[in-house]
């Protein structure tokens, strides 16, 4: 109780800190230990059961009950998502495992850490690794090089010089009327890019119609395998989303923005409390205005309202809708909800205007996208294209083309879940609906990852379930069952039951209460359709 109530100090017990409270545990003490879950359930006046449920489930948190071995002291999680798998993941897990003692290091897979375009990744305690190297990774751990890595980026001083925060200024002072950006935005046609692609204009006239109290809340839980635009953007120009965000906030009159940011990203965390900071002491921002909110290991928390339960420090689980959190949503506030990317953009569209923007997408597909381009390509990376560009222009005119001795067989559209698409549907133009939608596929957070002729699609597919099976908050029988069964059936040896494909597709579509269960059964079918010779 007495190390607890010490880490805790003078914070409130607020329930919807408790997260934020198990972080600081697992951080000073390696793991959660049955005597710190009891303290902490005692401190906040909540019940074990409460605690307990909440720590586990989430995938940071090490839960150590009474009598069992705490883990190793230092952790090496390597990811084994798609992009990491066709660089050799599963080589490094291998030679990872053979080369440590595991009563000192303990190596464990990992979902996408976001850094596909410089796989296979891994991180070492709090450090990062592109291009990861297991004879590299164990001389981090013996020389102790694993602290949180922060890359250079443009900090308050240089946004400032650039012209950043005028346009706040400008708002704020009403030189910029609330109206007349929500009308520049919805003119331009910019939409959420976090995966939905709701137009974002709108979205702002929907959450200024409900009465207030109003909050916001940024959705920086970049899970969904083959995205990492948004940690791109953070780590090197954070203050254009954080000004975005202060802009969308004083135009919906929202009281308080709370930016939810995932735990795999140790140096964007660290990048965004020392920015935050520097905002308050400029004055720009109040204190405690932007709320600095940590995930801990769950990919069903890039669905909005599964966020808002976990700032409200909950399990993340996905609310039923209506009602949607526009209407009533984190602490049961009308809600602004946003990504990284489209808040990046703010600031662009209203000082070069609506037109601008818009002009920068091909015909009928308005605006520009920054598109996260992993696999087997020559140069992968974040690349700025026209909202309607094809995969083979991406491919020919943005990544150099395919790498040696390579050739284009498929590619993932919109990450683990847009579905899989082969080579001869290179031409469809990405953008939210549209020719893309018509073949069961969407562009989501603009996610692609390019297979070659090197790549067994079922094995794609597999690994693309198992992502699913793992990351399925267990709320909805369709989803917690069905993803599972699905990975067994497509393992069977032989060629697979696709009656049985079929009905379970047909079950996870039509009753999985979010999106991951509904779009989970993509890849399969176009497995199904598109790639029988992979079978």
């Amino acid at each position: 109780m007495h190390e607890v109530r010490a880490l805790l100090g003078p914070q409130p017990r607020r329930r919807d800190l408790l997260i934020e409270f198990l972080h600081l545990i697992q951080d000073q003490y390696g793991c959660l230990s049955a005597p710190h879950l009891r303290a902490l359930a005692e401190e906040m006046r909540l019940s074990q059961a409460e605690v307990y449920e909440v720590a586990s489930f989430y995938d940071h948190f090490d839960i150590v009950k009474e009598g069992a071995a705490k883990p190793a002291p230092l952790t090496i999680r390597v990811c084994d998502s798609i992009s990491c798998m066709l660089a050799g993941a599963e080589t490094l897990l291998e030679k990872l495992s053979a080369s440590v003692d595991p009563q000192d290091i303990r190596v464990v897979r990992a979902p996408c850490m976001g850094r596909c375009a410089t796989a296979p990744a891994a991180r070492i305690g709090d450090r990062e690794v592109d291009h990861a190297d297991a004879d590299a990774l164990v001389e981090m751990a013996r020389s102790g090089d694993v602290g949180v890595a922060v890359p250079d980026y443009i900090g308050l001083d240089a946004y400032k010089a650039s012209g950043g925060y005028q346009l706040l200024q400008k708002v704020r002072a009403g030189e910029t009327p609330a109206d007349e950006i929500i009308e520049t935005m919805q003119n331009a046609g910019l939409r959420g890019l976090g995966g939905a692609g709701f137009p974002a204009g709108r979205k702002w006239s929907i959450v200024r119609s409900f009465p207030g109290p109003r909050l916001m809340s940024i959705n920086g839980d970049e899970g969904e395998p083959g995205t990492f635009k948004d940690r791109f953007y953070l780590e090197t120009d954070p203050h254009r989303t954080l000004e975005g965000a202060l802009i969308a906030a004083h135009a919906v009159e929202a009281e308080r923005i709370y930016f939810y940011m995932r735990d795999e990203y140790p140096a964007v965390l660290q990048i965004l409390r020392t920015e935050i900071a520097a905002l308050e002491e400029a004055g720009i921002a109040t204190p405690g205005f932007i709320e600095l909110r940590r995930g801990a290991g769950a990919y069903i928390c890039g669905e909005e309202s599964a966020m808002l339960e976990s700032i409200e420090g909950k399990r993340g689980l996905p609310r039923h809708r209506p009602p949607y959190i526009a209407e009533v949503g984190l602490f049961g506030r009308p809600t602004l909800n946003h990504n990284v990317e489209t808040l990046w953009w703010v600031r662009d569209i209203v000082e070069k205007g609506a037109g601008w923007f818009a002009e920068q997408g091909r015909p009928e597909h308005p605006g520009l996208r920054s598109w996260s381009v992993s696999g087997r390509v020559r140069e992968p990376g974040v690349k700025l294209a026209p909202a309607g560009v094809t995969v083979r222009e991406l491919i020919d005119d943005y990544c150099g083309g395919m790498a040696e001795g390579h050739e284009f067989k498929a590619y993932l559209p919109g990450g683990a879940s847009g579905g899989v698409l082969p080579a001869s549907m290179g031409d469809i133009p990405l953008d939210f609906g549209g020719e893309l939608a018509e073949q069961g596929a969407f562009v989501g957070s603009h996610a692609v990852v390019i297979f070659s002729q090197a790549d067994n699609i079922k094995d794609v597919t597999v690994n693309l379930l198992k992502f699913f099976k793992h990351e399925s908050c267990g709320q909805c029988t369709p989803c917690r069952e069905g993803t599972e069964k699905m990975v067994t059936l497509l393992k069977k040896q032989g060629k697979p039951d696709e009656d049985a494909i079929h009905d379970l597709e047909m079950v996870m579509r039509d009753a999985s209460i979010c999106g991951l269960g509904q779009a989970a059964p993509n890849p399969v079918t176009h497995l199904l359709t598109h790639f029988r010779d992979d079978l």
